[in-house]
């Protein structure tokens, strides 16, 4: 138990995807001016790690490793993600049709955000068991809603702020996502990532 909170932790702040590892950085600037798109972009992100993560370690453990395949790792994650994202694409635009229109092109762009590969990818190169993956891999989306919600904060604060013109737009958006990032490097240290 305590290993898994551990990951947990480690996941959230100190080993964030955007703010630490500088992955899933599109939809992190794509989705994150208004926090609705950026807490319905971050749901389906958190349900795409959760459930990739465990079909990603289950078709490594009993079908790649067996067979002697671990080079078709990135392949095989790949085309796993990109049906995962089509099925919450599916539902979305079934259940959520505004959230679907809203979220737009960085639905899809799921199947490509680097942070669900390299989620995938880490927890097998770490050798993680299944609850252990599954944890990391949420951990890792709660990670990166934790961040696009809180940047999507300070982008609707900003609208709102006196900026010189040159500064408008992308540019003071870097300049915050940086302060963040630099405020969570902060937490390196506190847990020993699993």
């Amino acid at each position: 138990m305590k290993e898994l909170l551990s990951i947990l932790i480690g996941s959230l702040f100190i080993e964030n995807f955007v703010l630490s590892k500088f992955l899933g950085i599109c939809p992190f600037l794509g989705v994150s001016k208004r926090r609705e798109t950026a807490l319905g972009m971050s749901g389906a992100v958190v349900f795409v790690m959760g459930l990739a993560g465990m079909c990603t370690w289950m078709v490594n453990a009993w079908i790649l490793v067996p067979l002697h395949l671990e080079y078709l790792q990135t392949i095989a994650f790949i085309l796993l993600i990109a049906a995962l994202v089509q099925f919450v694409e599916t539902v979305l635009k079934k259940t959520a049709p505004p959230l679907y229109k809203s979220l737009g092109i960085y639905l899809p762009l799921i199947t490509t955000n680097c942070a669900v590969l390299g989620s995938a990818l880490i927890h097998v190169e770490r050798g993680y068991t299944l609850p252990q993956a599954v944890v990391y891999s949420v951990a890792s989306g709660l990670g990166f809603t934790m961040a696009l919600v809180l940047f999507s904060g300070i982008r609707e604060k900003l609208e709102t702020c006196d900026i010189p013109e040159s500064f408008k737009g992308m540019p003071i958006s870097m300049v915050a996502a940086a302060l963040v990032s630099v405020a969570f490097f902060g937490f390196a240290g506190l847990v020993l990532p699993g």
